[in-house]
């Protein structure tokens, strides 16, 4: 029984760190911050374990899109005085 409980937890785990291979760094602030802050004001406004989850879940779909919202911000600033190489006249 102990080791189906450890496999769920790395094949879990696994998945949870693939999962943001492909972000960018305020993404992953934003949804680590969206989830904790969402269960701290899940857990007060419920008082219970599921809304505690639907909090963190809803938190970090919100911190995912602002963070994702900045990162794209901060690539579109970083391109430079010319874009594309320089001016087409």
């Amino acid at each position: 029984m102990k080791t189906s409980w450890m496999t769920a937890a790395a094949i879990s785990s696994l998945l949870a760190l693939a999962g943001c291979a492909g972000t960018g760094p305020n993404q992953q602030l934003g949804i680590a911050g969206g989830a904790v802050g969402g269960a701290v004001i899940g857990n007060a406004i419920g008082g219970n374990a599921a809304s505690t989850l639907g909090g963190a879940a809803v938190g970090g779909l919100i911190g995912n899109e602002v963070g994702r919202n900045a990162d794209q911000r901060n690539n579109y600033n970083n391109r430079g005085y010319y874009p594309n190489n320089g001016p087409r006249y």
